[in-house]
């Protein structure tokens, strides 16, 4: 099978350790409750891994950004 890779990268703080394993997680959002609806990164995964059978993962080093990467089939 064939891929087409796309890598987005910041040069930010990174995404923090204790909340990395939560990142895809339907309405997740690190703002105070009521202040923020979520990253939106959920639906992304749900679009990308369950609907077009590909992968989706970030790589993040603190203090020096963070990396997201889509991986879908042609």
């Amino acid at each position: 099978m064939h891929w087409v890779l796309i890598r987005i990268q910041d040069n930010g703080a990174g995404i923090p350790i204790e909340i990395r394993n939560q990142i895809f997680n339907n309405l997740f959002t690190t703002k105070p409750v009521g202040k923020g609806t979520g990253l939106g990164l959920s639906i992304s995964y749900q679009i990308i891994v369950e609907k077009h059978s590909g992968k989706l993962w970030f790589e993040s080093v603190t203090g020096e950004g963070t990396t997201f990467v889509i991986q879908l089939p042609i």
